[in-house]
């Protein structure tokens, strides 16, 4: 019997669809810092070889204690104060590494924000759990749940990671980034296009924490082919979703699983090497915040510039996918440190 192909969701929404505005971002990184040649020796490898394979050169971890509610609760605190209103009246957290297994973090999160008492809960897409937050977080937008929505992913991915295993230790690290959402329209600067998701539970043994293990597993090659396929397809029906064409694209914020996966995905797509956003030479892959935290640096150094179209994307464990599209908006409020 054949499998049914895997569909994706997207939907057909009138003209006047409430959109999620994006009007703040944030995020924070541990300062703890891995360098390659901090791995040299633990893993017979050098900087070289991990560079050439991967882009990164160092990561940021987590200090033990370090919890992901800590790097959310700082993202966040940053996302409010960038925000042209600094409130909240709901909480979504995307994360595989929750603090504990019950239960969910984001209330925690909500409260330490000084937010107790709004509905706060988490999501889990591991590596597209940022785009799967952001339809979710528009769902409560749209049908007035909530007016404004404090979006975070954050990751503590390093306690997943064997140490000593080269194929995963050299790529996966620590981070947070939030945005803050309000109710919109099509059109405006900020404003987010329809989300489109997938999955294929089918391939869920590509990368996986087995059950009953501590560790992380990852067959590379085949997980890198059905990253670009499933990326390149989803970008481009977002994009077409959105009424744009691949041409009107400035810039692309894929996640940063690798830059060999990023090269490929934007050469799949017909786009320039000036329009690739990347950051992960200095953040190593940190799952679920890689989109957000991609989004505030670029934003901050000056590589992504108010009226920039955009399409951004992911591809993460389970499997799962997405992509969606956003004109980058001129936010008002400086995003300096608290």
């Amino acid at each position: 019997m054949t499998a049914a192909r895997p569909r994706e969701t997207a939907g057909t929404p009138p003209p006047t669809a409430v959109r999620p505005v994006l009007t703040g971002i944030g995020s924070w990184l541990p300062p703890d810092v891995l360098t390659n040649h901090d791995l040299e020796r633990r893993l017979g490898t050098d900087d070289a070889w991990i560079h050439s394979r991967t882009g990164i050169r160092r990561r940021h971890l987590a200090a033990p204690g370090t919890t992901t509610s800590d790097l959310a609760v700082e993202a966040g605190r940053r996302a409010l104060k960038s925000a042209e209103e600094p409130t909240a009246d709901a909480v979504v957290l995307a994360t595989t590494t929750p603090d504990r297994s019950c239960p969910a973090t984001a209330p925690q999160v909500a409260a330490r924000l000084g937010l107790s008492g709004v509905p706060a809960f988490d999501v889990a897409a591991v590596c597209s759990g940022f785009l799967y937050g952001l339809a979710t977080a528009g769902g409560l937008l749209a049908t007035g749940s909530a007016c404004r929505v404090l979006l975070i992913a954050a990751e503590t991915f390093s306690t997943l990671i064997d140490p000593a295993d080269r194929s995963t230790a050299v790529i996966f690290a620590d981070g947070a980034g939030a945005v803050v959402l309000r109710a919109g329209t099509d059109g405006e600067p900020g404003a987010f296009g329809p989300v489109v998701l997938g999955s294929d539970g089918d391939l869920a043994g590509l990368i996986e924490v087995p059950a009953g293990e501590r560790y992380l597993r990852m067959q590379g090659r085949a997980t890198f082919r059905q990253a670009v396929e499933r990326m390149a397809t989803t970008s481009r029906t977002a994009v077409a979703a959105a009424g744009w064409r691949l041409t009107d694209i400035d810039r692309l914020a894929a996640h940063q699983a690798n830059t060999r996966i990023l090269h490929a995905l934007a050469d799949e797509l017909g786009l320039p090497p000036g329009h690739r956003l990347s950051n992960i030479e200095h953040v190593g892959n940190t799952a679920a915040a890689s989109i957000p935290l991609l989004l505030d640096h670029t934003s901050a150094d000056g590589r992504l510039r108010p009226g920039h179209r955009l399409v951004l994307t992911a591809f993460g464990a389970g499997l799962t996918w997405g992509a969606t599209t956003l004109r980058w908006p001129d936010l008002p409020v400086p995003r300096d440190t608290p």
